[in-house]
């Protein structure tokens, strides 16, 4: 959706004009954002598919930059600039879903929740050995899990959803894996729910004149790899998923795959549509929805018993999780859920969960490594 830039009205307009510029005003406010001043910020690139090849868009000290890409083989690269240290290296598009059902998997890291904080990440995994100095991936035949939520709060997504892009690749090379999970916070940035985006990006949406959730459209690099994601995924006897899954979904006979399937076809959708379409609509419900559910972690939730029996149901030992924000990666209900939510969104600390031969171990900010903090 293609915003015009907000200009002063005339003094001498009529009361009418006036009215109704008043009102285009609020119109893409809401659309946007409340933040429309063209500050001297670098963002991007946001790249876009078309039928000549890219078109790469960037935010250059408040300006807008285009660049038209013809590609003749893949990976085709988008050059370093804006503020952006290293070229891009496009792939071709994504044409399969992300499936994560692994077994035999030695070693596994997993966080979550990293809302924008791009350096404090950065900072986590070089100090435990899973990227090296250069930010490249160091951690061989390992899996990397991401638990939900790049998006909001913090001002680096893009720098985020690059790295990662560009770490898939690398991992899968070395034969590991990197995998990002959706969370509520990807879900509600596509349906256009903006309450929580970080005020760079609306001077961002206004300079270039492109919705916040066009940025991330099917039509972009990063919009249709989004799209890609999975919500549940399973690795070794490890199930893992943003918010949970309560006994109200496990109800509905919905299976892993198909929650993903129906997650993938409604991302983008009017939030509306996803309540009324009566194959969406457990996904969004907060009090059940695997992107939203915290019964595990409430008083009145489910307790030790009901948690072991939902996770015999699924056929797992482990349940890790995001979105309920602690202090520590932490094991509850006697280690069958584990929390990897660490506070990481404030941008002052983090922790890593580490599960390496069946071994389960905090990594801290420092690269030490501590035994799993067990809460009653």
């Amino acid at each position: 959706m293609a915003l015009p830039r907000l200009t002063r009205a005339p003094r001498a307009l009529s009361a009418f004009t006036r009215r109704l510029a008043v009102a285009l005003a609020l119109a893409l406010t809401l659309a946007i954002g409340p933040g429309f001043a063209a500050e001297g910020i670098d963002d991007g690139p946001y790249v876009f598919r078309d039928a000549g090849g890219l078109t790469a868009r960037w935010v250059c000290e408040g300006e807008p930059v285009v660049e038209h890409l013809r590609v003749r083989r893949w990976p085709a690269t988008v050059p370093a600039r804006c503020g952006v240290d290293a070229a891009v290296e496009i792939r071709a598009p994504v044409e399969a879903r992300s499936r994560v059902d692994l077994r035999d998997v030695r070693r596994i890291v997993a966080l979550s929740d990293v809302h924008g904080q791009y350096a404090l990440m950065q900072r986590l995994l070089t100090a435990n050995g899973v990227l090296d100095d250069r930010g490249d991936w160091a951690w061989g035949d390992g899996h990397l899990v991401l638990v939900g939520d790049v998006f909001d709060r913090g001002p680096a997504i893009n720098e985020i959803l690059w790295t990662l892009y560009r770490l898939e690749g690398q991992a899968r090379a070395a034969g590991g894996g990197l995998h990002l999970l959706l969370g509520n916070h990807e879900t509600m940035v596509l349906y256009r729910d903006l309450r929580y985006v970080n005020d760079r990006y609306f001077t961002t949406t206004n300079t270039l004149g492109i919705a916040y959730a066009d940025l991330y459209g099917p039509d972009t690099v990063l919009g249709d790899w989004l799209r890609s994601r999975p919500v549940i995924a399973r690795i070794n006897d490890l199930l893992f998923v943003h918010g949970g899954l309560s006994p109200e979904f496990l109800a509905l006979g919905i299976d892993n795959e198909t929650a993903n399937d129906r997650y993938r076809e409604s991302l983008g959708l009017p939030r509306e549509a996803t309540r009324e379409d009566p194959r969406y609509a457990p996904l969004y419900d907060g009090s059940a929805s695997p992107i939203w559910y915290r019964g595990y972690f409430l008083d009145d939730g489910l307790d030790t018993a009901a948690v072991d029996a939902l996770a015999a149901r699924l056929g797992v030992r482990h349940i890790v999780v995001g979105h309920t924000s602690r202090e520590h990666v932490e094991g509850h209900h006697g280690g069958t859920v584990v929390a990897v939510d660490s506070s990481i969104k404030n941008g002052e600390n983090g922790e890593l969960l580490f599960v390496e031969d069946g071994v389960m171990s905090r990594g801290l900010l420092d690269g030490q490594r501590v035994p799993l903090m067990e809460v009653e």
